[in-house]
């Protein structure tokens, strides 16, 4: 990534935020690399959007210290600030052309006009809007009033671009060309990216980091590899996409593992805290599951019965319960799909050891 010559390091370091006697933001301490691109991801009403505007400047932390660079600037305002914005409504200037709208940021910085034409037409082209530089937004679609928005918050080469789900009124498709392009500029400018969505889809595919935030508290950051096969939580872990939850009893550490009881049959897993001990809850991403007539030697194994199916197209959705009543599911092609639902079958669902992880039973 070609890193840019003011990309900033961020650092938050136990950011609360209280309206009353409602804690919005608590005790927050989060690190945001040079260059990289993070994520803020969570339902709504997770703290993710009020700690985008404290890195703005737009609101004010009712504790804690933010640092830019290693310099404080908790209480510096907005307009001190090197970031950029995108807004969700995009909050462009209506009267104003795009060149207008993308110049405003740099003649408040008092540019020189040649300065200015010169950053126009430098990001009309990188947004590829050349031939739109004088119509009005409200001439533009979605997609190019967002490109416009870009356009603008890059203008100057902010440090850090803070974005609030800048796609959410774009429709399905223009969402897909609009992240292509979000992750090209992000590459191309290597300025410092803070992304905030609910969608869990978009977090994984743009980010470098993904931060998890739920009812005001920051529940795990990683890679989106990390996030979406080693949640730390039963939360993370629903929240990323479907998941298999099975009970699990007598486990006990093996060989930097640990073994335990799944429907009374012995399962392996690779990974497993060290102090994994007594019963859990196993979790196996659906797409790291098969089933089988038969059980597999070098895999874990367990009965089941498919109870419900799915047609998917290129695949069958079984929906399978245990001998115990818990439920699963898995995608199969037909042919498997037909064997399992013949009544009466029993086939096994398995997995390799080291898709399993060790959840703690409270969400």
């Amino acid at each position: 990534m070609q890193q840019s010559r003011r990309a900033a390091e961020l650092k938050a370091v136990g950011i609360g935020k209280s309206y009353g006697a409602f804690h919005a933001l608590k005790n927050l301490s989060l690190d945001v690399g040079r260059g990289e691109f993070l994520t803020l991801l969570g339902p709504s009403g997770s703290g993710k959007t009020t700690f985008l505007m404290i890195l703005a400047g737009f609101e004010r932390a009712s504790r804690g210290q933010l640092f830019s660079d290693g310099i404080d600037i908790t209480d510096q305002p907005a307009e001190r600030r090197s970031s950029g914005m995108v807004f969700q409504g995009y909050a462009l200037f209506p009267h104003m052309s795009v060149a207008a709208n993308i110049a405003f940021p740099l003649r408040v910085r008092r540019k020189s006009e040649a300065e200015i034409k010169r950053r126009v037409g430098e990001m009309v082209e990188r947004v590829g809007l050349q031939g739109h530089e004088h119509k009005l937004p409200a001439k533009l679609s979605g997609g190019q009033q967002q490109r416009v928005a870009l356009a603008r918050a890059l203008a100057f080469e902010p440090g850090v671009l803070l974005l609030d789900e800048p796609f959410s009124a774009l429709d399905k498709s223009l969402r897909g060309q609009m992240q292509a392009e979000m992750k090209r500029l992000h590459e191309e400018t290597g300025t410092t990216f803070v992304f905030v969505t609910h969608d869990q889809s978009e977090a994984l595919a743009l980010s470098s980091r993904v931060a998890i935030f739920n009812h005001g508290e920051l529940l795990q950051v990683g890679t989106p590899q990390e996030v979406y096969e080693r949640p730390g939580n039963r939360f993370v872990a629903e929240f990323l996409g479907e998941i298999n939850m099975l009970p699990l009893r007598d486990i006990r550490p093996d060989e930097g593992g640990a073994k335990g009881l799944c429907e009374d049959r012995e399962v392996a897993l690779r990974f497993a805290p060290g102090e994994a001990r007594g019963e859990a809850i196993l979790a196996v991403r659906p797409e790291h599951m098969s089933i089988a007539r038969e059980p597999a030697i070098a895999e874990n194994s367990i009965p089941v019965t498919a109870v419900s199916s799915t047609y998917l197209g290129s695949a069958v959705r079984l929906d399978l319960i245990t001998r115990s009543g818990s439920r699963a599911s898995v995608s199969v092609p037909m042919e498997a799909a037909r064997f399992a639902l013949e009544k009466g079958n029993t086939v096994w669902l398995t997995w390799p050891a080291e898709r399993g992880l060790i959840l703690p039973e409270t969400v």
